[in-house]
C-alpha cells in the first residue's frame, strides 16, 4: 500500500505548471475561502433564522474535531510529509519551497473541507450547494498533493475523518432541532 501511495502521488504531483502552480497556492490558502463561509452562514441563516445558532455553534466544534484530530493523528503516525521523505528526495516538486510540518497522515485541509461538506450538506439541502462544495473540498485536497505536502492516503484518511464529524454533527444539530429534516 505504501508503495503504491508513493506512485500515485509522484504520477499526481507530477503533473505541474507555472499556472498551476499559482492556481494550488491559492487554493490551499485558507483565507482565500472567507467569502465562502460568508455565503455558508448566510444560507444557514435565510433557512433556520433565529434557530441558526444551533449549527452556528456546532461549527466550532467540527473545527476544533477536524482540525485537532488530524494534528493528533500526524503526531501519533508520524508519516514524513513527501517533501521531508528522504526516498524521494530531488522528485517531490514543491511551490515557493513550501514543505510544512515534518508529518503528513491525515491532512488537515482534507479533514477541514470534508468535514463542513459532510456538516453542511443536509442542513442546506440544495442539489447545486452539493456538487460545489464537494468540488471545493476535493480541488483543495489535491492542491495538497499538488504542492508536495501529502500523499493520496494522507488525503483519503482526512477526508475520512471529516466526513466522519461532519455527519456526527449534523446528526447532532437535527436532533437538537427538530425542524431541520
Amino acid at each position: 500500500m505504501v508503495e503504491l501511495d508513493r506512485t500515485i502521488f509522484l504520477f499526481l504531483n507530477s503533473l505541474h505548471t507555472p499556472l498551476l502552480d499559482r492556481v494550488m497556492w491559492v487554493l490551499s490558502m485558507r483565507s482565500v475561502w472567507i467569502p465562502f463561509y460568508v455565503l455558508i452562514i448566510w444560507l444557514l441563516a435565510s433557512i433556520y433564522g433565529k434557530r441558526v445558532w444551533i449549527p452556528l455553534v456546532l461549527v466550532p466544534v467540527l473545527v476544533l474535531l477536524t482540525d485537532q484530530g488530524s494534528n493528533l493523528l500526524k503526531n501519533l503516525v508520524e508519516r514524513p510529509r513527501p517533501c521531508h521523505e528522504p526516498a524521494l528526495a530531488g522528485m517531490v516538486h514543491t511551490v515557493k519551497g513550501y514543505c510544512g510540518g515534518m508529518y503528513g497522515f491525515v491532512s488537515g485541509h482534507a479533514a477541514n473541507t470534508f468535514g463542513l461538506a459532510a456538516f453542511t450538506i443536509p442542513l442546506l439541502r440544495r442539489r447545486w450547494f452539493t456538487l460545489t462544495v464537494i468540488i471545493w473540498a476535493t480541488a483543495v485536497s489535491y492542491s495538497r498533493i499538488y504542492l508536495g505536502v501529502h500523499y493520496p492516503g494522507d488525503i483519503l484518511g482526512g477526508a475520512l475523518l471529516g466526513l466522519v464529524s461532519g455527519s456526527v454533527l449534523a446528526w447532532t444539530a437535527m436532533k437538537l432541532d427538530k425542524s431541520i429534516k
